[in-house]
């Protein structure tokens, strides 16, 4: 029975282990839900609260957030947190982040923050806690302690927490009693969501056995009216029993902080009572299974997997696939549904952590690479060679054709015995003037290459349209910045007798130039600085080498749109992939990845850059 005052904060675990918190709005939206008990359906609508989360329901049995177009699951819990602190007094803590706009920290992070706030400290570390950050109040800033990056946060205020007190009411309880079972159904919400909750429901009623009864309680379940908390340190304190369990009222909350775990326990469950998976008598209705679609299924899916892992039944793991598609996941998901279909075990299990980034290092700890220069290299903005024609320029490259083939000029797609047909800027040759390429041996108007040559970078370089062999040197419209690379002592997955060269690439944002897609307008860099690794190999230094060089010719990231947020007038990555995950590789972007070096070396000498670009650059 727990007599104390808490604030109750619903969160959810994150791809990178962090329990992150529900909104105020949503956790008052949750509670109303166990609190209403049975009726509620055991199940709640995220979108009925928040339009963002429409496509994300909880399921109050399993503890998880589910999301009905990818089949993605994640855990939920219930936390406890002292009524003085941060979300008891409706304050939220966030930080600005790359796309400027603002995320909440951890609860346990903002708690801390606002404790140091409300005592006038000018400053907070975060290190005791687990971060390498500073919060600095007099400018509102976050500072990194390793990067010195500097971001900035803001304190605002909302709604404050549900709180709870004295004994947790019966409706908490899930399920609830036949006599509470019993009391008048609220009128059901008529959303496509909870419909679509409220069928499967109906569904394995009416093809089982009758209503699912609760199981027998566990015997490692504490007796009802016990509230398990962790030991205090102190003067005094006295050991709790063997079983860990602390009894009878209490006045306060002991710390600032009360956790309950509830990954092993619905929320809803008053403590200490035993939890009640569904279908634990095994009649689940499976008739009734072959009219469900795919979403009712999987979630029924979840709740057998669920009871049959805690009755020690053998189970079939269906792993989520690994990659960036949302429908890698869903495909997992549909397979646990055809196998709960035909009758048989499924257990669906999460992928691994995503470890973007190594352990921390020292600045002792991190050392020169052997054979390369210098351990930084920025880059301007360079300025194309002047006092060159662009006829002047293509003249060094071609071959003038007397007599051309009848086929067509892949520019401008007329006969080449026919004068061009581009219709652009006029450049001051003949339209019907036709030349080959020396190297490639490709035949264009030279109308054509004229003006597409001005239509590019103008950087004295040429790259034929249909082989893409480059002529001259190549440069790009990267924005200045800066490149670091160093050695750290930390090995990568699938490179565990080497260690690890770790590249750091910065640009801030600024003005496009003539040579970007908007002339004078502003652009946007997001996600800087960015982290990249490569094995500190002979093939890895080659690759940082070739690098190096496509950083120097601006041929390492562009201004453009993004692929991933659609946002235009933003630095981009210029065709040349970089692994930017450390310690795994769940999206792609990681390692083990026993190609990667090669494909990184191709798509290096696609941009005109191989081994004798480094002896170009000395020269």
């Amino acid at each position: 029975m727990l007599l104390a005052s808490a604030v109750v904060v619903w969160e959810w675990l994150n791809e990178h282990g962090r329990w992150r918190p529900y909104s105020p709005a949503v956790s008052h939206h949750i509670e109303a839900v166990v609190r209403a008990g049975p009726r509620a359906g055991g199940s709640v609508v995220l979108g009925q609260v928040d339009s963002r989360l429409a496509p994300y329901i909880i399921d109050l049995q399993s503890m998880n957030q589910f999301r009905q177009d990818t089949g993605t699951l994640r855990p939920v819990r219930r936390n406890y947190y002292d009524p003085s602190s941060a979300p008891g007094k409706g304050v939220v803590w966030e930080w600005e982040n790359d796309n400027g706009s603002w995320t909440p920290y951890d609860m346990e992070v903002g708690i801390t923050i606002q404790h140091a706030y409300e005592k006038q400290h000018p400053w907070i570390d975060l290190t005791s806690i687990g971060f390498s950050y500073v919060i600095d109040f007099s400018t509102m800033g976050q500072i990194n302690r390793q990067t010195q990056r500097q971001r900035r946060v803001r304190r605002r205020l909302d709604l404050i927490y549900p709180m709870v007190t004295g004994t947790l009411p019966k409706a908490q309880s899930w399920p609830a009693s036949p006599a509470s079972a019993a009391s008048p159904a609220a009128p059901p919400c008529s959303c496509p969501q909870c419909v679509l909750v409220m069928s499967v429901k109906a569904a394995v009623a009416n093809g089982g056995a009758g209503p699912l009864q609760p199981p027998a309680a566990r015997k490692n379940m504490p007796p009802s009216g016990a509230v398990k908390l962790p030991p205090q340190p102190g003067p005094g304190a006295k050991p709790l029993d063997s079983t860990g369990t602390v009894r009878g009222p209490t006045k306060t909350v002991p710390s600032q902080v009360i956790r309950r775990q509830a990954s092993n326990t619905p929320a809803g469950v008053t403590v200490g009572s035993p939890a009640s998976p569904p279908g634990a008598n095994g009649k689940t209705g499976r008739v009734a299974l072959a009219t469900l679609n795919r979403t009712n299924l999987q979630r029924l899916a979840i709740a057998q997997s669920r009871v049959l892992i805690a009755s020690g039944v053998p189970t079939v793991p269906v792993k989520n696939l690994n990659g960036t598609s949302p429908v890698n996941p869903a495909l997992a998901g549909i397979t646990g549904i055809l196998m709960s279909a035909a009758g048989l075990p499924v257990c669906l299990t999460r992928p691994p952590k995503l470890v973007l980034h190594p352990p921390p290092v020292s600045k002792s700890e991190i050392k020169s690479i052997p054979g390369v220069s210098n351990t930084s290299r920025k880059t301007t903005k360079k300025q194309a060679k002047k006092g060159k024609t662009p006829e002047e320029v293509l003249k060094k490259y071609l071959q003038k054709v007397r007599h051309p083939p009848d086929e067509d000029c892949t520019i401008c797609m007329e006969r080449l015995t026919a004068p061009s047909g581009y219709k652009g800027l006029q450049p001051t040759v003949k339209p019907e003037l036709v030349g080959k390429l020396s190297r490639c041996g490709h035949i264009y108007h030279i109308y054509c290459l004229v003006a597409m040559y001005n239509n590019g970078n103008k950087d004295g370089s040429l790259q034929c349209p249909t082989c893409k062999t480059i002529y001259g040197v190549k440069t790009g419209t990267q924005p200045p910045g800066k490149m670091e690379y160093h050695l750290i002592p930390h090995s990568l997955p699938g490179h565990p007798d080497c260690k690890t060269i770790r590249i750091i690439y910065s640009i801030p944002p600024g003005i496009q130039g003539p040579e970007h897609p908007n002339p004078g307008k502003s652009f946007s860099a997001r996600g800087f600085p960015r982290h990249c690794y490569l094995p500190d190999s002979e093939k890895g230094r080659k690759v940082l080498k070739l690098l190096l060089v496509a950083w120097d010719r601006r041929l390492i990231f562009a201004i453009g749109t993004s692929s991933t947020t659609g946002e235009s007038d933003t630095v981009i990555w210029n065709e040349v992939h970089h692994k930017t995950e450390f310690g795994s590789n769940l999206t792609g972007h990681g390692y083990p990845d026993a190609n990667y070096l090669d494909n990184v070396l191709a798509e290096l000498a696609a941009q005109g850059i191989s081994e004798d670009s480094t002896a170009q650059e000395k020269d």
